[in-house]
């Protein structure tokens, strides 16, 4: 039973790894010896940020933009020329848009839908290769994938496109576990809750305290509880569990808090 959440020697991939909840669980995988490669669509971002994560051991930068067929092509081409397998996929890139219901743009649908869903699933298509390479029956590959709680119950936020594109994150990642299973590779999905990030910047700035007061756990998420989340789904500790939509909000979703 010793070394349960080792993810020591790992290779492990994470889109938007540049901030936000994306750098929480890059750390979380470089601090505990794991072979990092983190994307993030702006160059200079994601450069700083792997140059910031060696400090703590080994990481990489790939900067692509993953709403394009391009970008995933180029991230995969990086990717592929340092490792021949890839233990862990953390799906995180995505985007948001708020807007009132009268005037909800076609652009603001198909923008946060096309990167959330469809991106996620043809980034993951293209990296079945490698991370089969990795799959035992002992130690599995894994897809993470990052919804919200968003996606399981109903914001007050004007957020069409993002609430209907986390659901459907969660709902591919159980066919997603189904299918692969037989090719030992788990697929679980991540719904946080309030964490510090660019997408909640500006409501945590106007009522951070507010939301604080009515999460159960009084308090919103720190970097250690969304990589500690991470490394248990890719550790031995996790081998054993697929096909599941993990909450990590402080109790929000679970207890129906109204944030």
């Amino acid at each position: 039973m010793r070394n349960l959440f080792s993810v020591e020697g790992k290779h492990v991939v994470v889109t938007g790894g540049s901030r936000g909840i994306g750098l929480m669980i890059a750390q979380g995988f470089v601090e505990n010896g794991a072979h990092v490669y983190i994307s993030a669509r702006k160059a200079e971002a994601c450069d700083g940020a792997a140059q910031h994560l060696r400090q703590y051991g080994d990481c990489h930068s790939f900067p692509a933009d993953l709403s394009t067929a391009e970008g995933m092509d180029t991230l995969f081409a990086g990717v592929s020329q340092k490792t021949e397998k890839v233990d862990v996929l953390v799906n995180n890139a995505g985007a948001t848009w708020g807007a009132a219901i009268d005037e909800f743009p076609e652009e603001g649908w198909d923008k946060v839908m096309g990167v959330n869903v469809k991106g996620l699933f043809f980034l993951s298509q293209r990296f079945l290769p490698l991370l089969r390479n990795a799959a035992t029956a002992e130690d599995p590959a894994r897809i993470i994938n990052i919804g919200s709680i968003d996606g399981i119950r109903t914001s007050a936020l004007e957020t069409y496109s993002y609430a209907a594109s986390k659901a459907a994150v969660h709902h591919l990642t159980k066919a997603m576990a189904k299918r692969l299973a037989r090719d030992m590779i788990t697929v679980n999905a991540i719904a946080p809750g309030p964490f510090e990030s660019k997408m909640m910047a500006a409501t945590l700035t106007a009522m951070q305290k507010q939301i604080e007061a009515q999460v159960p756990r009084g308090r919103i998420g720190s970097p250690e509880d969304m990589a500690g989340t991470s490394l248990y789904l890719a550790s031995r500790a996790g081998a054993y569990v697929t096909g599941v939509i993990i909450p990590v909000d402080g109790g929000i979703s679970g207890t129906n808090a109204p944030v």
